[in-house]
This record gives C-alpha cells, sequence and structure tokens, in this order.
C-alpha cells in the first residue's frame, strides 16, 4: 500500500481497495485491474515503465504467495502468545477469555472446565465478592483463584451488578438487604437466586429463591423500610426440600451456561455401560471403542471433502470424531441435532493424539432428562461459531394450559 501511495500516486481508498484485490486475487483476478492504473501513477512520477511493471510484478506475486503467507505469521504469532499465556498463566487466560465472550469456539462451560483441569480453582458467582467482570482473587498459598462475575448469569445487566457493588460495603447479609440498599428490582434478586449467588450467606438456591420469591414491590414501602419500628414483617422460617444433584446441575446451566458442581457425563455414566472415558483413550487398544459426551464443535471444512469432525466432552475431557461421509448419510439427522451423543468407531493414535473413526452414532440426547429437571435443554447448546450444523430453535406454543395463565395472572412463591 505505501509502495502504491508514494510511487504511483495512491490515493488511501485506492491503495485499500489494491489491498482488497490481493486477498481474492485466485478468485477474483481484480488485481489485474490496478495494473494501467499503478504503471501509469509511477510514470508519472518519474519511474521507468521497466521499474514500474517488476514493482507491479512483485505486487502480483505478494498476492499469489505472499498475502497467505502474511496471515500463516500473523496466525502463529497469535498462536504461540495465547498458548504461552495459557501455560504459565492459566489462571489470567480464562479469565480474559471469560471476559471476551462471545468469542471462538468454546463456551464458557468448557473454559471453565479446562482451567479447573489446569489447577486453577475457580469461585462461584457471589453477591458479596463478585462484579460484573470475571476477576481474580489471591489464594493462601500465593496463588490465582478465579472468581466469576456477574456477566455469566444470562440476562444479567452491567447496570444493576454496578449498583449492587456500589451499595455492597460490608457485604449483605440476605436477600432482603440486597433490595433496601441496592435498590434492584424483585427479577434482578430472582436471576441471583437462580444462578444460586446467595450461596455465599449460607442460603441454598432452593430457600434463596424462597426469600426472594417474597418480594414483590419495587422498592420498600415507607411505613416498612425501617425494620427497628417494630413494623416489620418476619415469615416464619420453612424447610424447603434439598435439590439433588442432577438438578442443581440443571439450574446451572440454565442460568449460566456452565456448572461448577459436576459434568452430566459424570452422573449419566453410571447408567450408560461400555463406554471409555476421553483419559482412557490414550492408552485404550486400537480396538472397537464407545464414547459418549456433549457435543461441543461440529466442523466440516470446505477441504475436508465432505469429513465431519466432531469434539465430544465427557467429565474427563474432549474426544475428537471423525465422521466420514457415508457415515454421515446414515446417521444425519442425529448428527446435525444430537446433544449428548454416543459414538462407537475404530480408535486411531499418533503419538499423543487420538481420533475415533465412527462407524455407529446414537442420540442420547433424551438421557439428560434422567438428571431429573424439566429444562435439560440448556445443556448442550453449541457455539454458532463452532457448530456448522446447528440445532433448530423449537419454537415455544403460544397457547398454554389455564394453570399455567393463572401463573401469570396469579404470582405465587412456587419453586421448582
Amino acid at each position: 500500500m505505501q509502495i502504491a501511495v508514494v510511487g504511483a500516486g495512491y490515493s488511501a481508498e485506492e491503495a485499500d481497495q489494491l489491498r482488497r484485490s490481493l486477498a481474492s486475487f485466485r478468485r477474483m483476478g481484480t488485481i489485474a485491474h490496478h495494473r494501467d492504473r499503478f504503471v501509469k501513477g509511477m510514470l508519472a512520477n518519474g519511474y521507468s515503465r521497466e521499474v514500474a511493471e517488476a514493482c507491479f510484478s512483485q505486487i502480483e506475486g505478494f498476492a499469489d504467495y505472499g498475502f497467505p503467507e502474511s496471515h500463516a505469521a500473523a496466525f502463529a504469532m497469535l498462536t504461540y502468545v495465547s498458548s504461552w499465556l495459557k501455560c504459565r498463566y492459566p489462571a489470567i487466560f480464562a479469565c480474559a477469555l471469560l471476559n471476551s465472550q462471545p468469542m471462538g469456539f468454546y463456551a464458557p462451560a468448557q473454559i471453565v472446565r479446562d482451567v479447573r483441569e489446569h489447577g486453577v480453582e475457580v469461585r462461584p458467582i457471589c453477591v458479596n465478592s463478585s462484579v460484573w467482570d470475571n476477576t481474580l482473587e489471591r489464594r493462601a498459598d500465593g496463588s490465582w483463584a478465579l472468581r466469576l462475575g456477574f456477566r455469566q448469569i444470562k440476562g444479567f445487566r452491567e447496570e444493576d451488578a454496578g449498583w449492587i457493588v456500589a451499595a455492597r460495603g460490608n457485604g449483605y447479609p440476605d436477600p432482603e438487604s440486597l433490595w433496601l440498599r441496592a435498590g434492584v428490582l424483585p427479577s434482578v434478586l430472582e436471576r441471583l437466586a437462580e444462578a444460586d449467588a446467595f450461596i455465599g450467606m449460607g442460603l441454598t438456591r432452593r430457600d434463596a429463591f424462597w426469600q426472594v420469591r417474597a418480594i414483590r414491590a419495587p422498592k420498600p414501602l415507607p411505613l416498612f423500610s425501617d425494620p427497628l419500628d417494630g413494623e416489620g414483617i418476619r415469615e416464619p422460617k420453612v424447610e424447603l426440600p434439598a435439590m439433588h444433584l442432577g438438578e442443581e446441575v440443571v439450574e446451572d446451566y440454565v442460568a449460566m451456561r456452565l456448572t461448577l458442581r459436576a459434568h452430566p457425563m459424570e452422573l449419566l455414566r453410571p447408567a450408560i455401560s461400555g463406554l471409555t472415558p476421553h483419559d482412557q483413550l490414550i492408552d485404550a487398544p486400537l480396538q472397537r471403542t464407545s464414547v459418549c459426551g456433549l457435543v461441543i464443535t461440529r466442523q466440516r471444512p470446505g477441504t475436508a471433502s465432505g469429513v465431519i469432525f466432531l469434539t465430544l466432552e465427557d467429565e474427563t475431557g474432549v474426544s475428537n470424531v471423525v465422521v466420514w461421509p457415508r457415515v454421515y448419510d446414515r446417521f444425519r439427522r442425529i448428527v446435525m441435532g444430537g446433544r449428548l451423543l454416543r459414538v462407537t468407531g475404530r480408535l486411531e493414535r499418533e503419538g499423543i493424539v487420538v481420533h475415533l473413526i465412527a462407524d455407529h452414532i446414537e442420540d442420547l440426547s433424551h438421557r439428560l432428562a434422567d438428571l431429573g429437571h424439566p429444562l435439560d435443554e440448556a445443556i448442550g447448546i453449541t457455539q454458532p461459531q463452532a457448530d456448522e450444523a446447528p440445532r433448530p430453535v423449537r419454537q415455544r406454543p403460544t397457547a398454554r394450559h389455564p394453570r399455567e395463565q393463572a401463573k401469570h395472572l396469579f404470582p405465587s412463591r412456587d419453586f421448582h
């Protein structure tokens, strides 16, 4: 671009058009349109025709080889720097990735799982410790722990997080004090309860949600704003049934798209026989093997002749699955729509890289309902940029049962 501007008298806009033509040289051939303009410009600036044509020939050569080379060098530098940071400062690297979402192939759940596998403590969202962004907290041993921020809660606003942090002081003793001091709406308190953000107060998700549902006004009434005047209402303590682990895991995915409790496959594996965990594939015999996991990427590169590459995640890591076109034709619907897949095939291994060449694929997405929660569809949602066959969005029915309509007309403190 600088040669075109200085030597051929290009304007900045014309030089940018030349740059764009370099990227599309092989596909469009548009760089040839610049030859006459470039040569005439250099002749007008006192250069000989031989020099002008030699310069343009070098630019054409750059389009043929140098342009892809420069891009490869740029990506190689990014890969090297990212790998260096991830190796030496995994907590900082993961924190930066989470704060940059949405981006990349991997969802927050995979980033959190990976950083925990590398020995980093990940602390939950807490109304008394979290801020909007994910942050780092120093541990007693001097290492860093990753504290999840309010940004991880689906539908949560940065403005509400700002009010919560500003009014926090020495901490909130209960949900009502947060409502009184931060001035947030009851709906905000509900999102915090659904994300289990009151756990630092010693409240379970259900206990917190029960207390929050008692707060319905957008702001305190003057008569009840001062608990010291004896007019405050205190309800008797209730004993709510505890949620089992599967329900907690699904609730985490519904509220935050990730969980710090247990991977769904860890809970489902005892009921699904004949599976090999990912961490055992490196030593497994090269024979017919079955793996099962959540689909996190589903790619079909244009240069792969129709081959599908699946990445399945279980509680021990991720497995690489190769689906040849003939296998894809047999299991197309399952490959495109499944969230939890069981894949059987032949293992191939080269060094530490292991691939499973699929010959049979089974959709076990329905087994997620075994976790005991009706909202199991929140688990296994892939990133759009990581999925070339995105799962179709199901339309919610507009007609509702009269009982569901009554819940909207007469809201109660129901919980699930």
